[in-house]
């Protein structure tokens, strides 16, 4: 595995969970960091959320970066100079097609731009871009601090050199990369995301409770995180968006069940509502959510 040097400088767009848990990744492994936010408000939840992330690695025997190499602010400009900068945005092709001709208009012509998307297509995304050949995808995995796997996708305009060097600056912090081409929720959301969609349909069924399935799968395959734990982890508004657009892709396999539909509807998105197939009102560690072991219908 080519362990290449890291940019000196990493761009990252957008400060949530996961654009944190990037921020970090790179941090840790010795480069400058800028991430780009919104408002004042978003940059400083950010800048919280990233020094968080920190001070537990430094507390698990992680040696502290430099206080002066992370900048979080609403200054695109900060872009000037960034090798590699990864758009961490929501879902959107919309929202993530305007960061990304953003990005690139202030990036070295010579740099890196890729997105974190979990299943939109590079190809779509990278249209309107001056320079495809230097985009591609880098999916990183939540939490991105305990995630050893970046799935890389491929555009079909991907340039091999630039391909090449994400492999190497994953490797270099720390994680494994694995390389697919571009296609409906690539290798990893496409097999995962059709698993937690039928462990839903069984808990619609009334096959079994959640906890029961996630221990089917944890135990029985050995799987760290069952499904509907990690449906309730990613968000399920978030699973629903990528079942819908892989269902249009690829077909009714996807098709969402009305359980995930009518649960995010109501507002239960799993642990960043403190509610969905688990109570997480306690914390990170889910209880047993309110009728989690009834039918859906008294859900």
């Amino acid at each position: 595995m080519n362990h290449a040097a890291l940019p000196e400088r990493v761009a990252v767009i957008g400060g949530g969970r996961m654009g944190a848990g990037i921020a970090h990744a790179f941090l840790m492994a010795g480069a400058e960091v800028v991430v780009i936010e919104r408002d004042a408000s978003a940059a400083a939840e950010a800048r919280d959320r990233i020094l968080a992330a920190v001070e537990g690695s430094v507390r698990r025997g992680a040696a502290p970066p430099d206080p002066e190499s992370l900048l979080v602010t609403v200054t695109w400009e900060a872009l000037n100079g960034a090798g590699l900068a990864v758009e961490a945005v929501p879902e959107l092709v919309g929202l993530k097609r305007e960061a990304l001709r953003r990005a690139e208009d202030l990036l070295p012509v010579d740099a890196v731009l890729a997105t974190n998307t979990s299943s939109l297509s590079i190809d779509v995304l990278a249209e309107g871009l001056q320079r495809p050949g230097a985009f591609l995808g880098m999916h990183f995995f939540n939490p991105v601090p305990a995630s050893t796997l970046v799935e890389l996708v491929t555009g079909t305009a991907t340039a091999t050199t630039a391909a090449e060097a994400a492999e190497g600056w994953v490797a270099a912090i720390g994680k494994t990369p694995i390389t697919v081409r571009d296609s409906p929720g690539f290798a990893s959301s496409r097999l995962g995301v059709l698993l937690g969609l039928e462990a839903i349909r069984m808990v619609e069924e009334g096959v079994a409770t959640p906890e029961d399935i996630d221990t089917a799968m944890t135990l029985g395959y050995k799987h760290p995180v069952g499904p509907l734990r990690l449906t309730d982890i990613v968000g399920l508004d978030v699973r629903l968006d990528i079942a819908e657009y892989l269902s249009r892709e690829l077909g009714p396999r996807f098709e969402p069940p009305e359980l995930l539909r009518r649960m995010a509807a109501e507002g239960m998105l799993g642990r960043k509502s403190g509610r969905g197939f688990y109570d997480w009102t306690e914390g990170d560690e889910p209880g047993d959510a309110p009728g989690s072991s009834t039918a859906p219908e008294r859900r």
